[in-house]
């Protein structure tokens, strides 16, 4: 994949689920709600200064949140921030650059 460039999709792993439980309070916040489910399902990524992460993540019920959250290159020591996200998404919504 080129710098800059969206991967393709893949389904989420152990690693993409603890990044969206980071930035869970931070979109909580947000929103003023509270999310009881907070599923990671699949993402993207996009190689920058650090890497953006776009994820579909299912909440409650037929709820699904698509979240993009950047994590910093390892030596700046930053832990990831939710960056923009978008709510109202389905389960078949696919994933793109926002």
């Amino acid at each position: 994949m080129m710098t800059g460039g969206l991967s393709g999709t893949h389904p989420a792993t152990p690693e993409i689920q603890r990044l969206v439980e980071k930035v869970k309070p931070q979109l909580e916040e947000k929103e003023n709600k509270t999310y009881l489910l907070f599923k990671a399902i699949e993402y993207k990524t996009q190689v920058v200064a650090g890497t953006n992460y776009f994820i579909k993540v299912h909440c409650d019920t037929d709820e699904y949140v698509h979240l993009r959250v950047f994590q910093s290159l390892p030596h700046e020591n930053q832990g990831p921030s939710l960056t923009s996200y978008q709510t109202g998404r389905t389960k078949d919504d696919s994933l793109n650059y926002f």
